[in-house]
């Protein structure tokens, strides 16, 4: 573990940017991005493009360490190249962003108002992969749809036995086990759940460093207990359908809380946007979640 990326994680100010939509969710955001379907022919093709936009955020002028800790790639760009060099050490070495990679496959059906993570096949070769690429931390995502206390027990048991796994490589995993937050029962969801984290967390070995990716919660400050366990490197939130106003309001009231935008970050960026433009947009979004994120 690099324990100056380690130092920068836990009491850096800034955000964690999440540019790791897989195969799924990359048709998505290149559609909002303004690239339709029709101009690409197979993944490859589709993977080329969305790196190339990728490449265009990371490379922006407004794209730097004083707003950004880190950033989640996904496997896909982790291979790939942004000037000669891999996209982890490019954002190690030329801006200074702790880079952390998405290992999940996808989630499973629903099940027990849940949908718990698919097998992630070959995960120690892709931790070995990781390492190579100077990978700091993971991040794998569940989803929680409805507070039924033997589906969040499934999902948190599945999440920490990954894990620990992965903390056994060196690395820190980000435990990201969404609740919808259109769930009528959100609040209870989020009770449950956290009462499940702390339990594991008790359980842990003392030198076990791991964190949390969450849904902005209904109650201002609920994990702010979590914030302070001597295991937990940082807290994030996901913006989970907020609009980006909407999530960095939410955000603000939750100290100690630091945001790991996806949507809400990308909010508003076009291919067609001249650079002066993309990186105008981009600089005003990153500064406004940096705002939240510093309370």
């Amino acid at each position: 573990m690099n324990q100056e990326q380690l130092k920068r994680m836990q009491s850096g100010k800034g955000f964690i940017a999440a540019l790791d939509q897989s195969g799924g969710s990359t048709p998505k955001a290149l559609k909002a991005y303004g690239i339709s379907e029709d101009r690409y022919s197979n993944d490859e093709e589709m993977f080329v493009i969305i790196h190339e936009m990728r490449t265009r955020i990371i490379k922006s002028p407004a794209f730097h360490s004083k707003h950004i800790l880190g950033a989640i790639l996904f496997e896909n760009t982790m291979d790939r190249y942004i000037d000669g060099q891999y996209t982890a050490d490019f954002l190690w070495e030329k801006k200074g962003i702790v880079p952390f990679l998405k290992v999940d496959k996808g989630l499973a059906p629903l099940k027990d108002g849940v949908q718990v993570m698919k097998p992630i096949d070959g995960l120690d070769n892709l931790l070995k992969r990781a390492n190579e690429r100077n990978i700091f931390g993971t991040k794998m995502r569940s989803f929680i749809k409805e507070a039924n206390a033997e589906g969040i027990k499934t999902v948190v048991q599945q999440q920490f036995d990954i894990a620990k796994h992965i903390a056994a490589a060196g690395l820190v995993p980000i435990i990201e086990p969404e609740v919808d937050i259109h769930a009528q029962d959100k609040a209870e969801s989020e009770r449950i759940l956290k009462e499940e984290f702390f339990k594991h967390l008790a359980k842990l070995d003392e030198n076990v460093k791991v964190m949390f990716k969450v849904s902005l919660p209904t109650e201002d400050n609920f994990y702010s207990d979590l914030i302070k366990d001597p295991h937990v490197v940082r807290v994030v939130a996901l913006s989970g359908g907020y609009s980006q106003a909407e999530a960095n309001k939410i955000l603000a009231r939750n100290h100690g809380m630091i945001a790991s935008f996806s949507r809400a970050l990308t909010e508003g960026l076009s291919a067609n946007q001249t650079d002066e433009e993309f990186n105008a947009i981009l600089g005003k979004s990153i500064e406004a979640i940096a705002e939240a994120s510093n309370t």
